[in-house]
């Protein structure tokens, strides 16, 4: 349930194993795409597996279920306004197949949950069909893969896998044995929950020290890449690299499952989501004031390269990008500028208008790079240009 960015490469990946699967969205567009072999979504070699399982038979996809022997749970889990995590979607899709279950079958959440998901949603079913408790199996599993090397890490990385019982738990981890060669981890489905939480909050804060380090270096007249580098000599120092804040539907979104639920406890998690929704607010005013001092210098308004929106090197997905919100706001702001808007990695934008990305950078006065894609690794550093490198593309410059 649910052929997104976790959702289709597993289908894909357990179809490939030999098992039979069935993918179903509600986004008929998505369906459409997906029957005729190609990917509503970036991620290298994926396109070949989806075509290979197609023209097998073992896989096929719908934008309704239809009574199967397990049911995964693959949809978004956003954020309300109020950072309250929203278990709509979970719950929308799990009554979509509350009158296809059956005794015996299987039926797990893999979308990122609050603790106590995965229990709400067993009620929820024994409350539709209360003839069926005892006689299904329920879990929670979490995914562990990276954009960008999800076919890999799909097979590879090591599961924890919880169940509301020890029964469920068994009977999840004997549906994953078939294509994932790494450990599966037994727990129950409350701690798996909150493994998940624990794993992308952990980044965060990780991801916080670094951008907090860059803001001081700044002040400091610092080189923040020379001195986390040179920080990390130490045997037992793992400094991560700034960036212009923290995206994607995990990091961005996960901590907030926690610091919800226990807001008095968890306080260097809420910290840590401050520092990083103000990396990107600090990341804006430095350009907003970049173009400024251009314009009294030269007496024109700049030309200015908004380099990348998707929140992390080489992938298309833009979610909670602070890249896609720091452009936003440099456009919206009253200073005067001529936007070249630059993201590779996809080819159309319903907001934006995108420009090559040498093109923009032989442009632009000012040069604001904001994920480091590959591809602007190879440009040349030129002294004509104003440069904000809040990504570390060229680290030999401080910011």
């Amino acid at each position: 349930m649910g052929l997104g960015y976790i959702g289709l490469p597993t289908a894909i990946i357990a179809a490939k194993s030999g098992l039979q699967i069935i993918g179903v969205d509600i986004n008929a567009k998505v369906v459409e795409k997906t029957l005729k072999g190609h990917l509503h979504i970036v991620e290298p070699g994926l396109e070949e597996l989806l075509q290979q399982v197609l023209a097998s038979g073992k896989f096929t996809a719908t934008s309704s279920p239809v009574e199967c022997d397990a049911y995964f749970i693959v949809v978004p889990t956003p954020f309300k306004c109020d950072h309250k995590p929203d278990i709509s979607y979970v719950k929308n899709a799990t009554s979509m197949v509350i009158p296809l279950l059956k005794a015996g079958d299987l039926f797990v959440i893999e979308s990122t949950s609050p603790v106590g998901t995965t229990e709400q949603m067993a009620e929820f079913i024994f409350s539709e069909r209360p003839e069926l408790k005892g006689s299904i199996h329920i879990a929670y599993c979490p995914e562990r893969v990276l954009p960008g090397n999800v076919i890999y890490e799909l097979v590879n990385n090591d599961r924890v896998i919880g169940g509301i019982d020890e029964e469920s738990t068994t009977h999840a981890i004997e549906f994953y044995s078939h294509f994932v060669k790494g450990k599966l981890h037994r727990t129950n489905a409350r701690t798996a929950e909150l493994c998940k939480l624990t794993e992308n909050s952990s980044r965060d804060v990780q991801i916080a020290f670094a951008n907090e380090l860059s803001m001081i270096c700044e002040h400091a007249g610092i080189n923040v890449w020379d001195l986390i580098d040179l920080a990390n000599k130490h045997p037992r120092v793992n400094i991560l690299q700034p960036g212009c804040g923290v995206g994607g539907h995990c990091i961005a979104v996960d901590p907030y499952f926690i610091t919800a639920a226990y807001p008095e406890e968890a306080r260097i998690i809420a910290q840590a989501r401050e520092i990083n929704n103000y990396k990107a607010q600090w990341c804006a005013e430095k350009v907003k004031n970049a173009m400024l001092e251009f314009e009294l210098n030269k007496r024109r308004k700049p030309v200015v390269a908004m380099m990348g929106l998707a929140f992390k090197p080489n992938i298309d997905d833009l979610r909670e990008s602070p890249a896609k919100r720091i452009t936003t706001e440099v456009m919206q702001s009253k200073n005067n500028a001529d936007f070249l808007v630059v993201e590779p990695n996809i080819k159309e934008h319903n907001v934006f208008k995108l420009t090559p990305y040498n093109e923009a950078y032989e442009k632009a006065d000012i040069v604001v790079f904001l994920t480091a894609h590959d591809e602007f690794k190879q440009l040349v550093l030129r002294d004509d240009k104003v440069i904000l490198d809040f990504c570390g593309v060229f680290r030999n410059r401080c910011f």
